[in-house]
């Protein structure tokens, strides 16, 4: 980094955040910018964040799942991130957070999110986060409106899961493969953001009932961010957060109730069934689904639809070429959202 070199400031609220944001922040940094990071503490994020090269501020977890907590924890935000901001003056603010796009307006700060979700889905980011922000980054598939954004055909998923910037690497996951056997990824998510709220996913009967139907064919593998069953704990592996994407590239199925996972899964060409109550309302699984045939969306009012998907997949003799030319075919298609991110980002800072 150059001394005097504009800064870049970072808001990570999630783990998705950094990986979403990771490959810009790396070329940002290649090219003399300053980047400081400003990272919440929400499920591995601080794991992810160990050892980077940049200057990164640990902010404490939200406390409380309540709507109170939740003002009184962005209002802890807007103080900090002000002083942050006064601090450190960035030329820009980027991140998910409505706090950006306040801090952004009171200071004079161009502040841009980054944002894959329908906005009827996230509606107090909507409503209290893109009217401030000076650009809402969204693809194609995903509807903002009434609110405007700098549309481009692209996921998220792609700024640092393209071919570009991501190899698989199945040495980095040894403890996952037992000779040529192949092995499932269950996936447990949360679901205590407040956009999650109401929302379902995978039970304990559903869960029993996929270890069932997957154990002939492979391994079965959990991964969970929350509390598992005991009869279930015996299926739990760990994997470093930072091998998780190598993991989700060699598994011969993932199911799990996150829809980022899900799409992760997707853009990397791995046959991925989400089983939550989001299914039919984001645009961008949407299309993954519909137009490209890369994941399969499974409302929890209906596992039988699950089971019947998984028999479809499992009988499928060339899963892994029929799914290999689906992915050529979306990245055909796609842009390179790095270069897309980064180039705007460079071009648009406050001068």
């Amino acid at each position: 980094m150059q001394k005097g070199s504009d800064t870049f400031l970072f808001y990570l609220g999630h783990p998705a955040h950094y990986h979403n944001v990771s490959m810009v922040i790396k070329q940002l940094s290649q090219k003399g910018f300053r980047v400081v990071l400003v990272a919440r503490g929400k499920d591995v994020l601080f794991d992810l964040l160990k050892g980077l090269p940049y200057e990164i501020v640990y902010l404490k977890p939200r406390s409380g799942n309540n709507k109170l907590s939740l003002i009184k924890t962005v209002l802890k935000r807007e103080i900090i991130l002000f002083r942050l901001a006064l601090k450190y003056k960035p030329k820009m603010l980027i991140g998910t957070d409505i706090v950006i796009t306040h801090i952004g307006k009171l200071l004079n700060i161009p502040s841009v999110i980054l944002n894959e979700d329908d906005a009827k889905e996230v509606p107090f980011l909507a409503n209290y986060g893109f009217k401030y922000a000076a650009a809402v980054f969204s693809p194609n598939s995903c509807d903002i409106a009434p609110y405007e954004k700098v549309s481009y055909q692209g996921y998220h998923e792609l700024a640092y899961l393209h071919p570009n910037y991501f190899k698989p690497d199945k040495s980095k996951i040894s403890e996952l493969l037992q000779g040529s056997e192949r092995y499932f990824l269950i996936r447990f998510a949360e679901l205590t953001a407040h956009h999650d709220e109401g929302k379902k996913g995978i039970d304990l009967e559903v869960a029993n009932e996929l270890i069932r139907q997957l154990s002939p064919f492979g391994r079965v593998y959990i991964t969970s961010e929350r509390k598992l069953e005991e009869e279930l704990e015996a299926y739990r592996i760990f994997i470093e957060p930072k091998n998780m994407h190598h993991a989700l590239s060699f598994a011969q199925i993932y199911i799990g109730d996150s829809q980022t996972m899900a799409a992760e899964a997707a853009v990397l060409g791995t046959p991925s069934i989400r089983f939550n109550d989001f299914v039919g309302k984001l645009g961008y699984l949407e299309e993954l689904e519909h137009k490209y045939q890369l994941t399969f969306g499974v409302p929890t009012s209906k596992p039988e639809i699950l089971y019947s998907k998984i028999t479809e997949l499992l009988e499928n003799n060339i899963l892994e070429q029929d799914f290999e030319q689906r992915k050529e075919r979306m990245l055909k298609d796609c842009v390179d959202v790095t270069q897309l991110w980064t180039n705007y980002f460079i071009e648009n800072r406050k001068k």
